[in-house]
């Protein structure tokens, strides 16, 4: 794909604006994939045959085909801005974000967070004898696949709640590192005339709490034997969303494009 085929692209009205800097990632559940230039940009560039081996090395080519072009494209809107790359003082640059990165990460927020994605591998791991599955390993930062012989009445009741908690146990952190280390950066400013970036990351992070509450909801139901293991970490989960909800406190009204619909009566 060339940067005139980028741009028409980037013009087409049935994309929605900006749709993709606030989902959770998860094409396949999005009801919005038609409407996402980052999607049909992978569907486009790399949902082929020959490409979806990542060890094949038509894939690797065209991902650096598509840096390149990216990188021409920075260089022209930052022309066209009149800011000289060069001129940049990447050891300070580096330096600043190095230091919002440790205050984010010791963000009362993100050592909830981290906290919960190791209380999810701690239950799968003590858990392991409800899958019976031919998977020697369980990973919750990837689909899980089939869980055969498992004690639910379908196997799609616990699939569906353990893929969800599987998907969101570790975005809720990123999205949450992602919203600490914006709000450290936003203009005061441009604060009122905006809505926050930075509340926008942590929507999705609140997003992500509720439905990983859901699903643990149902797994207790199907396993009321480990009822008490799996109320700590729901305890733990409303413990991180309330304050999540008290550090961005207009969070939950962020209107993400897309998903989220204006109240006019508002």
């Amino acid at each position: 794909m060339d940067k005139e085929r980028l741009k028409k692209l980037a013009e087409d009205p049935r994309f929605i604006q900006s749709i993709y800097n606030y989902c959770d990632r998860w094409c396949e559940r999005c009801p919005f994939t038609s409407r996402c230039l980052n999607f049909a940009l992978g569907q486009e560039e790399f949902d082929h045959l020959e490409t979806q081996d990542l060890d094949n090395e038509a894939f690797w080519k065209k991902l650096s085909e598509t840096f390149q072009m990216t990188l021409e494209l920075l260089e022209e809107a930052a022309e066209e801005q009149g800011i000289d790359l060069d001129s940049i003082d990447t050891d300070k640059v580096e330096e600043k974000e190095r230091l919002n990165n440790e205050l984010a990460r010791d963000h009362q927020c993100s050592r909830m967070a981290k906290l919960y994605s190791e209380m999810v591998d701690d239950w799968l791991d003590s858990a392991r004898d409800l899958f019976s599955s031919e998977e020697e390993e369980l990973s919750a930062a990837e689909p899980l696949g089939p869980l055969d012989n498992s004690p639910a009445e379908n196997d799609s009741d616990l699939l569906e709640p353990v893929e969800v908690v599987g998907w969101y146990q570790h975005l809720i952190y990123v999205k949450l590192m992602r919203a600490i280390r914006g709000e450290l950066i936003e203009e005061p400013e441009n604060l009122d005339e905006y809505p926050k970036d930075s509340d926008g990351s942590a929507k999705v992070s609140l997003i992500g709490i509720d439905r990983s509450i859901a699903a643990w909801g149902e797994i207790r139901n199907l396993f009321p034997h480990r009822s008490d293991q799996i109320l700590d970490i729901l305890l733990h989960l409303e413990q991180l969303r309330r304050k999540v909800e008290k550090t961005f406190p207009h969070a939950r009204a962020f209107i993400r494009p897309g998903f989220d619909k204006i109240d006019l009566n508002s």
